[in-house]
């Protein structure tokens, strides 16, 4: 026997249709449900939901599987019959984390879960703690990114359906690794979610840039809400996810009492006690507001982190000019911009800014730089560049490197972006298969136009929904350990092996940053307690003061020279020292 559910607030009728036999549903109750018991319907069921007087049957919006993509029918899945292995498992505490982002169908050959884990002691061996995954709930077509997720509660067959994310999630905290999912409550995809034939999930009151907004305070938003609650607390729960990242949350409209991201984080700390598991909420935020990472007990909304895209663009504007003054690039570009990042956590933190022509921001420079993830590669950082290309590419080999060395002893929770630590050849692009040719048109006409204004030719973008703009985007493993590729992959190594092993690397003390520098001949230090942090992006040699008992720690080049109380560093390097001993 199985119970099925399904929110259906403004129906005159629901059933569940099996087969070829409709089974008339109960309801709808005072919150808009609907429930039947089918005595022959378990594990394995296919089933649809009759609406009406409209014969055909639709997909569950809760549907935990769809073997047959989002336009098919659903199947009952049994959460509880994987076996897992992880037991007693916890994660590491997310101040020391290193993350990895990876995109399962681009990270290997095959795209799938599975040949995922074969990949996992190389991610071990490089030091990684943390697998931050793309969204894997189902989309439609072939290949996407994810981010047009339409069933939001399957994961999809594209990569190996629910026991092939169990799988990979179980191999992973075997190998010690911890794994984040990206998730997305703010839109649905455009193409194959049928959730508004059920009931408000969206609301035309406000809109976003993918059209109306989540309905997370209007009337049914009790039930919208506990949809995405449910959500989140299935992958953590059900499929042991250790921890999710919220996609575009300045993109939510809510003015209830209990801000959406309030109630999620409380629910999530409920369930981390219940199942004796760390669990974080990381958020994708640029609203430059610290109440989305300060606690609710303080009036915040209770994230644990948020991405940096303040740091981000501080640090890529100062490798090149070639965004300044472009964009969102044009509030940045400045060693001044860089070196407050380090210190103030955000840049634009009240500040005038030209790309909004506005004030944007408010100080979070009293908040810890551990609620903080810093990065100079991500997906939507190399993905929403004209071709797709990396920063090894955009800016030399050497800034590059110099960019790791930032990255990886800035304050922040570092993360990398899969391939950038061996300066990976094959470009991240985005690539989609939305199935209506209306729809792909008009996002790859959308796209050229928000390009535009970073000045990029609109004839060099590959056409999203070209499977070969997919294809060049996975990556090349073969060329891992050879040459330049292999020298990058030993600089991460070594600045991710520093990390773990020194104690001023991960303080999280806030104001403990001190940085200096020099705009005209380009160069930025920073201290964190005894480790010192030295860049040189000038064309020309620099001499730097330190104290005279430091030692040399690592160098992105050769010809850096320590003597005395000062280091001598070539054009375009870094060198990392200390006055103490890191083991």
């Amino acid at each position: 026997m199985h119970e099925f559910t399904v929110w259906a607030p403004g129906a005159s009728k629901i059933g569940v249709k099996i087969g070829d036999v409709t089974h008339p549903m109960n309801g709808p109750d005072e919150r808009g449900w609907w429930r039947a018991s089918v005595e022959q319907a378990g594990p394995g069921t296919d089933y649809g939901f009759v609406i009406g007087d409209d014969p055909k049957a639709w997909p569950d919006p809760r549907s935990e599987w769809q073997p047959d993509g989002v336009h098919g029918l659903s199947r009952v899945y049994d959460q509880r019959a994987f076996k897992w292995s992880d037991r007693g498992w916890n994660s590491l505490a997310l101040a020391h984390a290193v993350i990895y982002e990876l995109h399962v169908g681009t990270f290997t050959p095959q795209g799938t879960f599975d040949s995922a884990i074969e990949k996992l002691g190389y991610l071990v061996e490089l030091g990684i703690t943390h697998v931050e995954l793309m969204p894997v709930a189902a989309f439609p077509g072939g290949q996407g990114w994810g981010y047009d997720g339409a069933a939001l509660f399957a994961v999809t067959e594209q990569y190996g359906g629910p026991d092939g994310l169990k799988r990979l999630v179980d191999a992973c905290h075997a190998r010690g690794l911890a794994v984040l999912l990206d998730v997305v409550y703010n839109h649905f995809g455009p193409v194959g979610n049928y959730s508004g034939k059920y009931g408000p999930y969206i609301t035309e009151r406000h809109h976003t840039p993918w059209g109306g907004a989540i309905n997370f305070e209007g009337e049914g938003s009790d039930e919208v809400r506990r949809f995405f609650c449910d959500n989140a607390l299935m992958w953590m729960r059900d499929y042991h996810i250790d921890g999710l990242r919220l996609d575009a949350v300045h993109e939510y409209v809510d003015r209830s009492a209990i801000h959406f991201m309030e109630q999620l984080s409380s629910e999530v700390k409920t369930l981390s006690a219940k199942v004796g598991r760390r669990l974080v909420l990381i958020a994708e935020s640029d609203l430059n507001d610290p109440r989305v990472v300060t606690p609710a007990s303080n009036g915040g909304y209770g994230m644990d982190a948020q991405w940096s895209d303040d740091f981000h663009h501080a640090l890529f504007t100062v490798l090149t000019n070639e965004g300044t003054g472009k964009g969102y690039y044009s509030d940045f570009g400045t060693l001044e911009k860089l070196a407050k990042s380090l210190a103030k956590n955000f840049v634009q933190d009240g500040s005038y800014s030209k790309y909004r022509r506005r004030s944007h921001g408010r100080p979070a420079d009293e908040l810890s730089p551990h609620h903080f993830l810093g990065y100079i590669q991500n997906h939507d950082q190399v993905g929403n560049r004209a071709v797709g290309d990396r920063v090894d590419q955009t800016v030399g080999f050497d800034r590059a490197k110099v960019a790791a060395s930032i990255v990886m002893t800035a304050p922040f929770i570092p993360m990398i972006f899969q391939g950038e630590e061996y300066a990976a050849s094959t470009p991240f692009q985005y690539f989609a298969d939305h199935e209506d040719p209306e729809m792909a048109k008009s996002v790859k006409n959308g796209r050229r136009g928000e390009f535009a204004a970073f000045g990029w030719n609109p004839e060099d973008i590959p056409d999203p929904e070209d499977v070969e703009t997919f294809l060049r985007s996975k990556l090349n493993w073969e060329e891992v350990e050879q040459g330049r590729h292999g020298e990058m992959l030993d600089w991460y190594r070594r600045l991710i092996q520093l990390r773990h092993g020194s104690v001023a690397l991960n303080d999280g003390a806030v104001g403990h940053v001190k940085a200096t520098f020099d705009e005209k001949r380009r160069w930025l230090m920073f201290e964190r307690g005894v480790v010192m942090v030295m860049c040189n992006l000038g064309s020309e040699k620099v001499e730097l003061p330190c104290v005279k008992r430091a030692a040399l720690l690592l160098a992105s080049k050769d010809g850096v020279v320590v003597r005395g109380g000062s280091v001598e560093l070539p054009a375009e390097s870094a060198a990392i020292l200390s006055s103490e001993t890191i083991r």
